[in-house]
């Protein structure tokens, strides 16, 4: 059903909630919750005090809208990066190179995923930052594990492999990159371990007879 939109009467509202709610995510994601003012959220979005409370409420209420916009965005990312249109490992691949630019766009450096930067020090003394967290982590685990399952059944991974514990593998590797990225590794080196986590999971490709690493195995094995 198509409802149709009553116009409001007064005056209009003089900003775009969705562009003050990124800006605000933009400036707890660089420097976390505790270390972000009221004064730095009021410059970040062009809005004072009275009218940031009138809009979104208190501090915490405005961080816990902008979780829900991050997880919003990661369910979108998960459903493209995970389709079923291209084999595992691909999907894994890119995955994992999405997560990566992501973690390396912040203006002012590497910063990571938004959840694991600022959710996980808050979640020890907020319940419902503790909720939003365990909820988004498992919506990750359940996305891949309906691929990983959706691969076996296609025959790139055995009937009885445990979908469960590799899809926590998965999402473990995805976390180390947002921890590790944040941490200042160069992206070289998550790509790396983007990749052997990729073969952990869907177990090494085939080597092609003629290949430069099928001649290294031969020169080495001689």
């Amino acid at each position: 059903m198509v409802q149709k939109l009553v116009p409001r009467r007064g005056r209009p509202r003089a900003y775009d909630p969705d562009a003050a709610l990124a800006r605000a995510m933009e400036t707890f994601w660089d420097a976390g919750y505790a270390a972000t003012s009221l004064d730095d959220l009021s410059a970040a979005t062009g809005m004072n005090r009275p009218s940031l409370y009138g809009a979104f409420g208190d501090k915490r209420a405005l961080y816990l809208e902008t979780l829900e916009r991050y997880r919003a965005a990661a369910r979108a990312a998960l459903k493209e990066t995970l389709a079923g249109d291209r084999p595992l490992r691909e999907a894994l691949r890119h995955l994992y190179a999405t997560a990566l630019a992501l973690y390396f766009s912040g203006e002012h450096g590497a910063r990571g995923c938004y959840l694991i930067g600022t959710a996980a020090t808050e979640a020890v003394l907020d319940p419902a930052v503790r909720a939003a967290l365990a909820e988004a982590l498992g919506e990750i685990d359940a996305a891949i594990e309906a691929r990983i399952r959706l691969a076996q059944r296609q025959g790139e991974l055995r009937a009885d492999a445990d979908s469960a514990a590799l899809a926590r593998l998965a999402a473990a590797v995805l976390h180390t990159l947002a921890l590790r990225s944040r941490a200042g590794e160069q992206r070289a080196a998550l790509e790396a371990t983007a990749a052997a986590g990729i073969d952990l999971i869907c177990g090494r490709p085939a080597v092609k007879p003629g290949s430069r690493r099928h001649l290294r195995r031969r020169e080495g094995s001689s």
